[in-house]
């Protein structure tokens, strides 16, 4: 009785949660078009918060220094790294590329408090005079980040609206054609942005990611406190939330994306995860804040994206008890002599698990051309699979959150 229960409950949950994710899907096809405005000469900055970087920052500051733009910078915040790290940053291009060290007790305290202090660095340097926080754009970089060439021509235009508080690019992975996972990360990422992040530009719930995230000086200011960033293990989730609570809006940029390193260990992976969900976990806190500061639309997104972690745990309970059902269904059909299975123990599930599957085949068939439709669709139904990686990292995460534990190593590089 409580094994049909469960089964049931995770059935409606997925049933529910796929109608909206359906009606996002077919919002983000529709299309914005940018006409510019008045053209505004704009400050860029572009933060790297750095622990122990010396396998990637080298190719990402390169990138950075030959972008074609006239009026920028970058930042490399060295988080007391114990590597050549500090070393590779005076190294790159110093009329375009600064550096600045936490050294122990103050650094090595999380991404958020690194790049608060990046940013009083910005300001007690001097290196934002002359210049005014509504035309001084901060662009936070991962050290394994490579940023399109193209990247500040996309997103300029979303700064000609002065509601823009941020804008978000998109997220691929450079290495994807190294394995089965690494092509899976990057089809997480590019359904991700294509699919969730493309419908919410109309719903304005457009949310920010780590890597490549760019936000007006002037937005950040309205913050508060003693930073931007906060201390949870999901900065960029939490200060997305807050933007959209003062007032702005956060937009998606499709046409530039950001590549970063796929993970190519599964246990790296999950591990990684399981941080970004206890991240969402402790992001809960955001609920009264939305309610009270966000209208109505955004908010029930808001709302529905915060309670992905929740869903994610009851949704790990359905294979366990269509297994116990389905075992339950042999033993009586084995007793009666009946077939062992109907078809529809066969198409349900299917149509259940893998109907999103034709939907983010075709969405990654257009990024990765060279796939093609048939194969794309094929990798998206292993796609499926591989969301189970959820399921682990979501009971660790929660039972990490539970015992009180915080305090996590960064995502090795190779």
């Amino acid at each position: 009785m409580i094994i049909d229960v469960l089964l049931w409950a995770a059935i409606s949950l997925i049933v529910l949660a796929g109608c909206y994710n359906t009606s996002l899907f077919l919002l983000s096809r529709r299309r914005i078009r940018r006409t510019r405005t008045e053209r505004r000469e704009r400050f860029y900055v572009f933060l790297i918060a750095c622990l122990n970087e010396e396998r990637v920052l080298s190719e990402s500051l390169a990138r950075i220094t030959s972008l074609p733009a006239g009026n920028f910078l970058a930042l490399v915040i060295d988080d007391g790294s114990d590597d050549r790290t500090s070393e590779i940053a005076l190294a790159a291009d110093p009329d375009r590329v600064r550096l600045h060290r936490r050294t122990l007790p103050n650094a090595r305290r999380g991404k958020g408090a690194a790049l608060n202090d990046g940013v009083r660095h910005l300001r007690e340097s001097g290196l934002l005079a002359g210049h005014d926080p509504d035309d001084i754009v901060l662009c936070v970089v991962d050290a394994d980040g490579r940023l399109d060439p193209h990247v500040v021509q996309s997103v300029d235009p979303c700064f000609d609206d002065p509601r823009t508080g941020a804008v978000q690019v998109c997220v691929r992975m450079y290495n994807r054609r190294q394995g089965l996972l690494a092509r899976m990360q990057d089809m997480e990422f590019v359904v991700y942005g294509d699919v969730f992040q493309s419908a919410r530009r109309f719903i304005g719930s457009v949310g920010m990611g780590g890597n490549g995230q760019f936000m007006r000086l002037s937005a950040l200011d309205t913050l508060g406190g003693d930073g931007p960033w906060s201390d949870s293990l999901t900065e960029d989730l939490d200060l997305g939330v807050r933007l959209i609570a003062k007032g702005w809006t956060n937009q998606h940029c499709t046409t530039a994306s950001v590549s970063q390193q796929a993970v190519l260990s599964l246990r790296r992976l999950i591990r990684q995860r399981s941080r970004w969900f206890q991240g969402h976990l402790q992001s809960a806190g955001l609920v009264p804040l939305i309610l009270r500061d966000v209208p109505t639309r955004p908010a029930l997104d808001l709302l529905y994206h915060l309670s992905s972690p929740v869903l994610i745990l009851l949704t790990s309970l359905l294979p366990l008890s269509f297994l116990v059902a389905l075992g339950a269904t042999t033993v009586a059909s084995v007793q009666q002599g009946q077939p062992l299975v109907s078809p529809m123990w066969l198409l349900g599930p299917y149509l259940l698990s893998f109907t999103a599957a034709y939907a983010y085949g075709f969405v990654y068939a257009r990024r990765e051309r060279d796939l093609g439709l048939v194969r794309s669709v094929l990798l998206a139904h292993v796609f499926v699979f591989y969301g189970y990686i959820w399921f682990a990292a979501g009971w660790w995460g929660f039972w990490r959150m539970l015992t009180g534990k915080r305090t996590w190593l960064k995502t090795a590089r190779t």
